[in-house]
Parts: structure tokens; C-alpha cells; sequence
């Protein structure tokens, strides 16, 4: 039997066989005859997951831009595939041709959340690819990351040969471009064209760097083994959106997505400055698409894919400075066909009448507020500039016009919280109850629930609280213990995370590279879909740091010194190191940063170029 016949055999005997058989409406394939290289563009997760993912999507478009490069997509299987293609011998192929990825020249992964690492490692075994970049040989292909998690990438930095850090518009395309220049002109070696890919803006190379332990565990030094590899390397970015590739038609699966809508990015970066956020800090300095760029870019997208959806990504919405002009344009279309118009990510303290009368045609019967803590106090510590007035206002309006749900995020273990904190969030939600209750009968929904959502903090590289210690696990169980008990209104739902799993995302977010002895430990055991509840296993993991000799509570729970060498130090995102610490110790007295849009917090993004009307460039 041959290895198609082996797959078409396997996929009668598997759930959702549409997810692996490839031959997408919208799929690119390009002629043998003008391919060059290989790409094989892997989400470590399921179909249904990576599908939805933007930077995919905008990333395969641009790749396969790219002259002599096809570029194609892998996902995780799901179990029952995983042990059927196990049984039969059949390794990880690609979607487009049933590429096996180990004859990809580049096999790409996007990294966006810790708990996905142990999914990419067992996706190279499914791949037959050694895990330790330097187990590989001249002919393995060269393993890339990418996405959020590469702003430390050091506990996966064994198991990559480079990491993409920023955007990879340009420089996933250039990097192609180094690499066919290399074997077509006979100097490819994998070293050698590590060494250039190097010296390339926005890649970083671990293996050419050594990193030094002090004594207690700490770091001493990162140091580049050659003068020609950057003590630093500086990440990517795009400074025209405008002009930057953009998908006209989705790949349209067989299967129903997380998110099977039209898709438009209207900015990138965030003016606000929230010291719990990475993404606020990594995607500055802040850039904004045209209106007419992003409605003629929605509107083709909806004539190619039929989505009867159309959803506007950013950090916050609320802040494109042409909000008012965009959804006009968008609405001159959609509502004669009766298309929907999502704007996610709506502040509260911007958010008004008019807007939600214009995307009143988008079918959710609730809306989502984020106020993150309990008290003003706190929301003046983690610079949230917002307050309970603007909640109670946004939740009439969203009341007003007919909405009967309100969800409400929060976090919990934010520096200097208290239990008059959280009980906090109790009163909040009782005060939206009740604004509900004083609007007449007649002009709201017939019934109202709140639902709060409590998430444990996790501090993050890049970010004011980087140096902060997360709570303990029995200090994050105690305090949900204690909300649970707080919450009494009958109209309030309590939602929380499993503090056991942001303990271990705490772990791998602020560590290092020893962290890859429990990695391997895990991917030995062929540990898959972390992310997922049912399968992820926190006695399993304290067993595996045990094994490993390594303590979770050096990397989760201790507060970091300010002078200490950070395991992302090798890294610059661009907002400087003495901007965080301002803002770390602004935070300690609950003092504000006023946004970008008031007053220029210098914070140091401008000189990655991008100018903005909040951002201009100085040099």
C-alpha cells in the first residue's frame, strides 16, 4: 500500500477528515518548475485553532509572493489521527502537496502561547526531524519560530536553529532569499547560513550565543561567539501598512473554524500603555491602515469567501483615529447585505452611542468590557485609565441597545493587591446589574446576566511587571476561593482560570535554557495539546522539573532583581529597558501614565521608524 493510499484509508476512521485532506478552495500551489525552496508554515495546535490565526494567513500570502518560494501549511493532528498516522508509519506532511515536512527546506512554527511548545516538539517527531538543533544534519531542514513567544525564546532555544522576532512581512521573504542565494551559488552550509541569517535584521541565532549561570542559578552573561552576530538583535517591523502584502482571498476550510469571518487588521501597536501587557509594548511604536485601504481589503475579501462577518483586529479598536470614517465606509456595503460588523476590543472609556448604533447589525446578544481590577486603586496601578464611571456608563449603552449580557475581565495577583481588591470586582459587577435594573423596562432586554471572568497574572517579558513575582499556587487558589465566596448576585457568573496552568505558563514565560531538560523530558513522553484542559497535566509537569533538577518557583515565583541579566536581554523590542522600570516604579505609588495620544511617556519605539500622529519619529 502506498503512503496516499495508507492516508485516504486512515482518514475513513478519524473525526473531521476535512481538516487533513488539503485541496481548500483559496489554497496557492505554484508549478514545480518554478519552486526553488519549500516552506512548510506550521501551527502548533489543531485545524479548527491555527486556521483563524491572522499572522498565518498574512504570512503564507507572503511568502508565496515571493518568487521561487511555495510556502505551505501544517497543523497538529488531533489524537485519533496522531495514533493512526503512528500505527501506519505515516509522518507529517504538508497540506497543499502531502509534502513530508522533512523534505521542506524551512519548517516555520508560530509560537503564540507557552503552553504550545510541547505540540511543536511533537510535531517534529511526527516529522521524523531530530529535536536538538545541533542533532540535525546538512540535510534537515532549518527550524524557524516565530509569534509572541520568540521575545524569549530561550526555553525552546535548543530545539530551533532561529527565531523571526517582530514582523516577518519582509523579513521571512529576505530570509527565503538569503537561502536560495546560498545553495545556488554553493555556499550553503547549515552553520554558514546560520551565520548569515545572523546578520540579517530581526533574526536571532541561540546557538551563536553563550550564556553564563552565576552561582545562584542567576544569569552572569549572553555573549555572541563572533564579532560579525548582534550582542542584540533589534525586532522587525512593517512601516507602512498601507503598502504591506495582505491576503485578497482566505484559504476556506472544509470545517468550521474558530473564527470563520472576514478578517481586516486596522493598526498594530497600542497608544495605552497597560503594565500587565506584553502586546502593547512589542507591537509599538503604534501604525494605522487607511479607511480606504482597509474597506477595499474587507470588501474583497468578502466577494472571495462569502463570510457573512466582518471582524476589525487590533489591540484597541476604540483608538483608530479614523474609527468613525471606517465603519461609515464598511456600512454602505455590509448593511445592504445584511454582513455583520464586529469591533473587538472596545474600551470603555470610548466607547459611546453612536458606535453602537452603527455595529448594532452584529448578531451577539452580549458585549465585553475588560476593567482588569476591582478597585481604582489598582486600575491606577496597572495604568488602566479607566474608571467605574466609564464602566457603568458603556454598560447603559450596551443595555440601551438591547444587549442582555455583559462580560467583564479581570485579573488577579496584580502587584500590591489586596482582598478589598478582589471583592472589588463583586461590587463592580453588582453596580452593572443595577445600572440595568434603573433603565425603564420597555428599552432593555428581557433579562440580564454579568459574567466575570477572573484570569491569574503572568508576568510577562517586555513588560512594567517582568520583574514581579506571580502569587504562589496556593495564593492564586485562595484568592479565587475567596471571589467565589464574594459573589452572591444571582445575575453574576464566576468564571476563572486554572491557576495551575498560568503557574506553568509563568514558568516558561520568564525562563531560560535549562528549561529545555523538562521540554525533552516532555516531548519524550510524547506530551501534546497543553493548551487544552483535557490533556493538560500539572503533577506530570512538577514531576518533570523535579527529574530535571530544576525548582518552577525560581523562574514563577521569585521577584526578579532590576539589575539582573534577564534571559531576553538578547532581545529588543524596541521600548526601552529604563522606560519599564519608570513604569515599574510608577506603579508601586498607583501613579498614571497619561496614553500616547496626551503625552509622549518616551518610551523609545519612535526610533524603529513608523511615524504616527502619537509617535513621530525623532532622530
Amino acid at each position: 500500500m502506498t503512503e496516499q493510499q495508507k492516508r485516504e484509508a486512515v482518514l475513513r476512521r478519524v473525526e473531521k477528515p476535512g481538516q487533513y485532506v488539503g485541496s481548500e478552495y483559496g489554497q496557492i500551489v505554484k508549478d514545480d518548475r518554478d519552486v526553488r525552496m519549500r516552506v512548510a508554515f506550521c501551527f502548533p495546535d489543531k485545524y479548527e485553532i491555527g486556521m483563524s490565526n491572522l499572522g498565518l494567513r498574512i504570512l503564507y500570502e507572503c511568502l508565496n509572493r515571493t518568487e521561487g518560494v511555495q510556502c505551505e501549511r501544517a497543523f497538529a493532528p488531533w489524537p485519533d489521527m496522531d495514533a493512526e498516522m503512528r500505527a501506519h508509519g505515516l509522518p507529517l506532511a504538508t497540506l497543499e502537496t502531502g509534502r513530508r515536512l522533512d523534505a521542506c527546506e524551512i519548517v516555520a512554527f508560530t509560537l503564540q502561547y507557552e503552553l504550545c511548545y510541547t505540540t511543536a516538539l511533537h510535531m517534529l517527531k511526527l516529522a521524523g526531524i531530530p529535536l536538538l538543533s545541533a542533532e540535525r544534519g546538512e540535510d534537515a531542514p532549518i527550524i524557524l519560530g516565530g509569534g509572541p513567544c520568540t521575545y524569549n525564546a530561550e526555553p525552546v532555544a535548543d530545539f530551533f536553529d532561529l527565531f523571526s522576532i517582530g514582523e516577518g512581512e519582509e523579513a521571512l521573504p529576505a530570509l527565503c532569499r538569503l537561502y536560495m542565494h546560498m545553495k545556488e551559488d554553493g555556499t550553503y552550509t547549515r552553520a554558514a547560513f546560520l551565520r548569515a541569517a545572523a546578520r540579517l535584521d530581526g533574526f536571532y541565532v541561540p546557538s551563536l550565543y553563550r550564556v553564563e549561570y552565576n552561582q545562584n542559578d542567576t544569569i552572569k552573561a549572553i555573549t555572541p561567539l563572533f564579532d560579525d552576530v548582534p550582542s542584540r538583535v533589534t525586532k522587525c517591523i512593517v512601516r507602512d501598512l498601507d503598502a504591506a502584502p495582505y491576503p485578497e482571498r482566505f484559504v476556506l476550510p472544509y470545517v468550521e473554524t474558530v473564527h470563520d469571518r472576514v478578517v481586516v487588521e486596522v493598526s498594530r501597536g497600542c497608544i495605552r500603555g497597560c503594565r500587565f501587557c506584553q502586546a502593547g509594548m512589542v507591537y509599538r511604536p503604534v501604525r494605522e491602515k487607511s479607511p480606504q485601504t482597509l474597506n477595499a481589503q474587507a470588501r474583497r475579501l468578502f466577494e472571495n469567501s462569502g463570510f457573512d462577518e466582518v471582524s476589525m483586529i487590533t489591540l484597541s479598536i476604540s483608538d483608530y483615529s479614523r474609527l468613525e470614517e471606517l465603519t461609515d465606509c464598511l456600512l454602505e456595503w455590509t448593511e445592504p447585505r445584511h454582513v455583520g460588523l464586529s469591533l473587538p476590543s472596545l474600551r470603555i472609556d470610548s466607547f459611546g452611542e453612536q458606535l453602537m448604533q452603527k455595529v448594532s447589525s452584529v448578531r451577539a446578544s452580549g458585549i465585553t468590557f475588560a476593567p482588569e481590577a476591582g478597585t481604582q486603586r489598582l486600575r491606577d496601578v496597572i495604568n488602566k485609565n479607566v474608571t467605574e464611571d466609564d464602566l457603568m456608563r458603556s454598560a447603559a449603552i450596551a443595555f440601551r441597545a438591547g444587549k442582555g449580557s455583559v462580560k467583564l475581565y479581570f485579573m488577579q495577583g496584580l502587584p500590591t493587591e489586596t482582598d478589598e481588591d478582589l471583592a472589588g470586582i463583586a461590587d463592580l459587577a453588582d453596580r452593572v446589574v443595577d445600572v440595568y435594573y434603573t433603565l425603564p423596562r420597555e428599552g432593555r432586554n428581557r433579562s440580564v446576566t454579568v459574567t466575570v471572568s477572573v484570569s491569574c497574572l503572568v508576568p510577562k517579558p517586555f513588560t512594567a511587571f517582568q520583574w514581579e513575582g506571580q502569587d504562589t499556587l496556593e495564593e492564586m487558589e485562595r484568592k479565587q476561593a475567596f471571589l467565589r465566596s464574594v459573589i452572591h448576585n444571582k445575575h453574576v457568573r464566576f468564571n476563572w482560570h486554572d491557576a495551575r496552568v498560568s503557574r506553568i505558563e509563568a514558568v516558561f514565560a520568564r525562563g531560560d535554557r535549562r528549561l529545555s531538560r523538562v521540554l525533552r523530558l516532555a516531548a519524550e513522553e510524547d506530551v501534546v495539546f497543553d493548551a487544552w484542559d483535557e490533556f493538560f497535566d500539572y503533577d506530570a509537569w512538577i514531576d518533570r522539573f523535579a527529574r530535571a533538577g530544576l525548582d518552577p518557583s525560581f523562574y514563577a515565583n521569585r521577584t526578579i532583581s532590576e539589575d539582573e541579566v534577564l534571559p531576553w536581554d538578547v532581545i529588543d523590542c524596541g521600548v526601552d529597558k529604563a522606560f519599564l522600570l519608570r513604569e515599574r516604579h510608577k506603579a508601586m505609588q498607583a501613579a498614571v501614565t497619561p496614553c500616547c495620544a496626551e503625552k509622549c511617556a518616551g518610551c523609545g519605539a519612535n526610533k524603529l521608524g513608523g511615524e504616527t500622529r502619537w509617535c513621530p519619529r525623532k532622530n
